[in-house]
Parts: structure tokens; sequence; C-alpha cells
């Protein structure tokens, strides 16, 4: 007789949970845009020196994207010449614990697999 397949109700709600969070924060960059900006407000420039390899349209589309998630907040600042300043948001900034627990699950991982590597 073939076992039945019940869904865990709980399991089925995470995972509905995690695909929204996955939506917003897709892709390559984001958690490392969301992750400089935790740290501190920056400029445009400072964002594409600062997240390696990105390209500038990349970042275009991506601020645009986080500010739209109400993540980040994007100010023109009153200097001469004018100049555009990132920062997050206080809801984005509730992604910080997220962003240093990823990175010290990659901290470890990485550790974990050069020394895999050293081995063989």
């Amino acid at each position: 007789m073939e076992q039945k397949f019940e869904p865990i109700k709980d399991c089925a709600h995470k995972i509905l949970a995690i695909s929204d969070t996955m939506d917003i924060l897709n892709g390559k960059w984001k958690m490392s845009i969301v992750a400089c900006l935790c740290y501190k407000p920056m400029r445009y420039s400072e964002l594409l020196n600062e997240v390696k390899g990105i390209s500038g349209k990349v970042l275009s589309r991506e601020l645009k994207d986080l500010e739209i998630n109400e993540l980040i907040e994007r100010r023109v600042l009153s200097t001469a010449p004018v100049a555009v300043e990132y920062r997050i948001t206080e809801y984005g900034n509730s992604l910080k614990e997220l962003t240093n627990t990823i990175a010290d699950w990659g901290f470890i991982h990485r550790k974990r697999i050069i020394s895999r590597m050293k081995k063989d």
C-alpha cells in the first residue's frame, strides 16, 4: 500500500516566507549592497568600489529594486556638485542580523572547503 504524503504545515509556511525573502534579495549583489549600507551610508561611487565585480548598470538596477522594497533610501545631498547617497532604512536594518549570520556561515563554509581541498 502506498504511503500518503501529507505536507507539514509549519514547513510549508516557512517555505513561503523563505520564497518571499528570496524574491526580494535574489541575485548575486543585493545582500552585499545591504551589508555595506548596514555599516554606513554610501554614495554610488563608493558602493561601486566596495562591491567588487558589480557593473554600474547592475548596481543602478539593484539599488532601484532595494529602494522599491523599502530596504534602502536614496538621498540627494545639497552639495555642489549635487551628490546622491544611499542609506539603509530602519526596515532594511532588520536584515543586519541575517547578513551577519550569512557572512558567518560563509566564513565557516569557505574554511571547511579550503581545508578539505588541502587534504586532497
